[in-house]
C-alpha cells in the first residue's frame, strides 16, 4: 500500500484487516520489524513550511532525508541532532527511530528538535499535536511520545522541527594512543569541562576523538584549552580532515550482527571488559557499538541500561523490557492502536 496523502492513509488504516508495517526507506528497521503488509509512506512528501529566520521547518514524513538536508544547507542550516544517513532514508524514519548522532551530547536527540506532529492512529483518526514554536505544546506531549515510537502508535505524516545554524568553524582533536577503556576517562574529562564539545567518541583506527564547533576564534581558543586539559592522557593532535560523517554512517561488517549498548558512561569500562573490541563508542561512553558472529548473544554484566541487536536475523534485547515499562507501553498501544493494526512494526 502506498497512500498519496493523509486522508487516503487514514482510509487504508481504517479498512485494514491484517497488521501493517509502516515504512519509508526501510533503512532504520530493527531485526523483527517490517513484518506484515508494508504501508509505504514515501508518496506523502514535500515541504509544508520553511522559515529560515525562525529556524523552523514543517515537512511531510515521506520526504527524503537527503533533500531536507540539502534544503537546510542552502540556507546555512542543518539538523542539529546529526542523524545517520542512508541513501533511501526519509525524515519520518529519522523521527520514528529517534535517530541521533554524535552532536546529541550538545544539542539533544531528534525528539528534542521536534515541536509538532501529525499522525494517523490505529483507528484511522488524524491527530495533530504541538505546533510551530517550542512553547506551543499543551496537554499530553504526543510530540515526544511519537519520537522513537517506531510505528507502533501511529503513522507519522508531518513533523514540525527546529533547525540549527551550521557552525562557522569546527576542530577535531584525537588522542591516538588510547584504547577503548583508556579513552573513557579522557572523554569524560573533556565533557566535564566548560568547553562545550559537540562530539566525544572513540574509534579503533583513531583513538579518542573530540570535536569543538562555533565561531573561528572561539574554536581556536577552546581547542588549545582542551589540549591542555587532556595533557594527562597524552598529546592531543588536531585532525586535518572531518572523520564524523564516516563514523556516524558506518556499515555493518558482512556476516556479523551489530549491537548497541546504551548505558551510563560511568558503567562503560566494566561493560567493555566483556565485549570484543568495539567498532565505535559515542556520547562519551553512553553508546557502545560492536559486532558479534550471527545470532550470538553478548555476555554482559549487570548494568543500568540495555543492549539491542540493531542488525541481524532476529530481534534481541538484553535485559528484556522492565515490567513497568511494558505495562505503560501496552496501555499506550491499547489507546492508540486498539485493533493491533501496527503490530507489523514489531
Amino acid at each position: 500500500m502506498r497512500p498519496e496523502n493523509e486522508a487516503e492513509l487514514a482510509a487504508r488504516i481504517r479498512a485494514a484487516q491484517q497488521p501493517v508495517s509502516i515504512a519509508g526507506g526501510g533503512t532504520r528497521h530493527l531485526p523483527g520489524e517490517g513484518l506484515g503488509t508494508r504501508l509505504d509512506m514515501t508518496a506523502i512528501q514535500g515541504i509544508t513550511l520553511y522559515e529560515p529566520e525562525a529556524l523552523t521547518l514543517v515537512v511531510r514524513t515521506g520526504t527524503p532525508l537527503a533533500g531536507v538536508e540539502k534544503l537546510l544547507a542552502d540556507e546555512g542550516q542543518m539538523l542539529g541532532f546529526e542523524p545517520g544517513r542512508a541513501a533511501a532514508s526519509t525524515i519520518g524514519g529519522v523521527f520514528a527511530a529517534n535517530s541521533s548522532g554524535p552532536r546529541r551530547i550538545q544539542l539533544g536527540a531528534a525528539r528534542d528538535a521536534l515541536i509538532g506532529v501529525r499522525f494517523v492512529d490505529g483507528s484511522g483518526n488524524m491527530i495533530s499535536n504541538g505546533g510551530r514554536v517550542m512553547k506551543n505544546v499543551t496537554g499530553y506531549d504526543l510530540v515526544k511520545l511519537m519520537a522513537g515510537s517506531r510505528g507502533r502508535l501511529g503513522a507519522l505524516t508531518e513533523v514540525s522541527l527546529r533547525t540549527t545554524p551550521i557552525p562557522r568553524a569546527s576542530c577535531t582533536l584525537v588522542l591516538g594512543a588510547l584504547d577503548a577503556v583508556a579513552a573513557l576517562p579522557a572523554l569524560m574529562a573533556a565533557l566535564a569541562s566548560p568547553l562545550d564539545l559537540s562530539g566525544a567518541a572513540w574509534a579503533p583506527h583513531l583513538g579518542a576523538i573530540l570535536r569543538i564547533e562555533g565561531l573561528p576564534h572561539s574554536v581556536d581558543l577552546r581547542a588549545q584549552m582542551l589540549k591542555s586539559r587532556l595533557s594527562p592522557f597524552g598529546d592531543a593532535e588536531i585532525l586535518d580532515h572531518d572523520p564524523w560523517p564516516a563514523l556516524r554512517d558506518q556499515q555493518k561488517e558482512a556476516g556479523h550482527d551489530r549491537w548497541q549498548v546504551y548505558c551510563r558512561p560511568s558503567a562503560a569500562a566494566g561493560i567493555l571488559e566483556s565485549l570484543p573490541v568495539p567498532e565505535f563508542i559515542d556520547w562519551g561512553g553512553a553508546l557502545i557499538q560492536f559486532c558479534l558472529p550471527g545470532n550470538q548473544l553478548p555476555n554482559l554484566p549487570r548494568f543500568s541500561g540495555y543492549a539491542q541487536r540493531v542488525s541481524g536475523a532476529s530481534a534481541a534485547r538484553i535485559p528484556a523490557h522492565d515490567p513497568v515499562v511494558q505495562r505503560l507501553e501496552a496501555g499506550l498501544r491499547q489507546k492508540f492502536d486498539p485493533r493491533g493494526i501496527f503490530a507489523g512494526g514489531e
